[in-house]
């Protein structure tokens, strides 16, 4: 089992491990250990406990979105008629169940969420806002913003 940590104390070589396995999480061992300098029994070691503290979350393949015929990003402003804890309870439940929904994030300000999406085409844009968002509980105010251009897009965190 994996255990949550928080602000776990990385070293210099846990730092590069880091910052070369979310360039390339599919480096054999023995290309990771060449490449931060450790031998292959020790960098499998110090990957093996950075997954255990969960520094290292998961592992996953990142789909460029247009080669699946998702042409559309939203990011979308979303505002509930009431901020009480079970309405943001009923409201997050739907939200996971809703696969084409990316990312929702709670949010501070005048706003009380945003939520990521992306779409086909304009039909399947409609459909979304039409049917989707409008039938989320709790629901009052919706914004969206579509993205015309990606200037920076990055899966990677800075290792301090």
């Amino acid at each position: 089992m994996r255990k949550q940590s928080r602000d776990a104390k990385l070293d210099t070589i846990d730092r590069a491990l880091l910052e070369v396995l979310q360039i390339d999480a599919r480096l054999t061992n023995q290309e990771l250990a060449e490449r931060v300098h450790l031998s292959p029994s020790a960098c499998l070691r110090r990957v093996k406990a950075l997954e255990e503290k969960g520094v290292i979350a998961g592992y996953v393949a990142l789909i460029d979105p247009k080669t699946v015929g998702r042409h559309g990003t939203s990011y979308t402003i979303v505002n509930l008629e009431k901020l009480t804890r079970s309405t943001m309870e009923v409201f997050e439940q739907a939200i996971r169940d809703v696969p084409e929904i990316h990312d929702c994030f709670y949010v501070a300000g005048t706003n009380d969420y945003l939520l990521r999406f992306t779409y086909r085409d304009a039909e399947d844009l409609e459909h979304f806002h039409s049917h989707v968002l409008s039938s989320l509980p709790g629901v009052t105010r919706s914004n969206s913003m579509l993205v015309l251009r990606t200037v920076k897009k990055t899966t990677a965190l800075p290792i301090d």
